[in-house]
């Protein structure tokens, strides 16, 4: 089996970053993709009591356990199946259950800070940062802490102003140069998803025609 596909897809919380993923995932067919999404790989903070854990900067790089989310992908790369953790955002800690997933022609990254890893970068193929106003950004986070992960709307904006905007700043919106594609208009954009679903079709059809990896 040649090397798997890498993608990467980055963007500020809330900028569209899961409608792409979802696009790319439809399109090119889940059953040939492996993804990896880096939510699923904050630091357990389990040691920590529940007030001390809500005061974690989880927009900040070290929030994240790339060192197992590196080995992760290296395991795909290699041919062999991950166990991903599942995370419970409303406690702050990871769950005993994890979700295998086995090795695929393509492997999706997704998530707000995968660019600023220079290790990460090294091995992505496809580097995509998903664009938007930050506007939409809050109220698209918004809506989805309130409904996905039990926060209220006060304890979001607050996260957002301590921690999201600044951190995005700082390390996010500069991670922007390090593209490919840069999709605007947060993923409502069905003529660069469908480019970017034409080059991994492509890129992927290069890859059975040439034995080996490339």
């Amino acid at each position: 089996m040649p090397r798997p596909l890498i993608i990467g897809v980055a963007g500020g919380s809330g900028s569209g970053k899961t409608t792409v993923s979802n696009a790319i995932l439809e399109r090119v067919g889940r059953g040939r993709i492996a993804f990896l999404a880096h939510d699923s790989y904050y630091h357990d903070l389990s040691h920590l009591p529940l007030e001390e854990r809500a005061k974690v900067n989880f927009d900040h790089p070290d929030a994240f356990d790339n060192a197992l989310y590196l080995a992760h992908l290296e395991a795909l790369e290699a041919g062999q199946p991950v166990a991903v953790p599942t995370y419970d955002f409303a406690n702050y800690v990871r769950l005993p259950e994890v979700v295998i997933v086995q090795p695929q022609p393509v492997v999706l990254l997704e998530g707000i800070l995968i660019f600023a890893d220079a290790a990460l970068r090294s091995h992505m193929d496809i580097k995509l940062f998903v664009d938007a106003e930050s506007d939409l950004r809050i109220i698209r986070r918004i809506q989805r802490d309130t409904r996905q992960r039990g926060r209220t709307v006060e304890s979001v904006i607050e996260q957002y102003l301590r921690t999201v905007r600044p951190m995005h700043l700082e390390f996010v919106e500069p991670s922007k140069r390090y593209a490919d594609i840069i999709i605007p208009n947060g993923g409502l954009n069905p003529i660069a998803i469908d480019m970017v679903v034409a080059r991994i079709e492509r890129m992927l059809d290069d890859r059975r025609q040439v034995p080996g990896d490339l």
